[in-house]
């Protein structure tokens, strides 16, 4: 069978065409994939360093849980601070390892009606930890000092009564044997805008966004001024504040768990362990409350 007459193709003619910036379009796309996962890979060497580095400390919290549970002393840890500050994984770190049969984790939801009737430490002191156990507040008490106030859900007569009572409440606990730590966690105003953006991005992470998240960032100098009043009024020698600077999420989580291990004279599993918070991280509630003196006096306004 002979060949049809005609005009054969060469390889070239066949190819489709690709233009100059079709081509350099894809070569900036694949730069950026390949920095992407240069970054997300890094990235995930440095958190598995991180988390590394907390377990030696995480096993002194295990000692340290024994020593509780073996002097039946009570230890209450209450995790404070704005929205998005690092508090839930915080907690996640300390309990990580720790024995579930002594401690628990509370955080309370709105109150009923009924328990609105009640004094306002009942439901509070219902999860108080008995002998060798330990409980940690996601939130506490101090809702009434910071979060209520802020968006009216307390009368001005409510925040005054809590504020007045709260000292003497806590003075009776310590006095009576209960180990009382306050952590407030401070972050910056930029970092938490950067982290509510994430969560409303990430899937694993929307269910953390709720409408009182949304308003922090417009309710920011309110919620600095409840911040400075309460550290003010509730800040004393028994039931001391301590500030957790949380824009560095690994730095904040080590040294809230320096803080807590401080807390007990129990015998080190590792006494040659680095037990010393960094004081670029970990701030007295006095040394805040001259620090933010000092800013009104400075610049009329508070920035922490």
């Amino acid at each position: 069978m002979t060949e049809k007459p005609g005009r054969r193709l060469t390889a070239e003619q066949d190819a489709p065409s690709v233009s100059v910036d079709d081509l350099l379009k894809e070569r900036a796309e694949l730069r950026k994939s390949l920095a992407d996962l240069k970054r997300t890979t890094r990235s995930a060497v440095v958190r598995r360093r991180e988390e590394q580095s907390l377990k030696p400390y995480q096993a002194e919290l295990i000692r340290m849980q024994k020593h509780l549970e073996e002097t039946q002393q009570r230890m209450i840890i209450l995790f404070e601070g704005r929205d998005a500050a690092g508090k839930g994984g915080t907690i996640r770190r300390v309990t990580r390892y720790m024995n579930e049969k002594h401690y628990r984790l509370v955080a309370l939801g709105k109150p009923t009606e009924h328990q609105r009737s009640q004094w306002f430490f009942q439901r509070y002191v219902e999860q108080f930890p008995y002998g060798g156990e330990q409980v940690l507040f996601d939130r506490s008490w101090y809702n009434r000092a910071m979060v209520e106030p802020v968006f009216g859900f307390c009368t001005a007569e409510e925040y005054e009564n809590f504020m007045h009572g709260v000292v003497g409440f806590e003075k009776d606990l310590v006095r009576q044997g209960t180990i009382l730590i306050k952590l407030y966690f401070s972050v910056t105003k930029d970092e938490q805008a950067r982290r509510f953006e994430r969560r409303k991005t990430d899937p694993l992470r929307q269910w953390k966004l709720s409408e009182i998240d949304v308003q922090a960032q417009d309710r920011w100098d309110d919620f600095t001024h409840q911040k400075y009043e309460m550290l003010r009024r509730t800040h004393t020698s028994w039931a001391p504040w301590t500030i957790i600077r949380s824009n560095d999420k690994a730095k904040a989580r080590l040294n809230a768990i320096k803080v807590i291990l401080n807390s007990v004279p129990y015998q080190r599993l590792d006494p040659n362990l680095d037990f010393v918070p960094d004081l670029d991280v970990v701030v007295s509630g006095a040394h805040e409350l001259e620090i933010m003196n000092a800013q009104m006096l400075r610049e009329g306004r508070f920035t922490v």
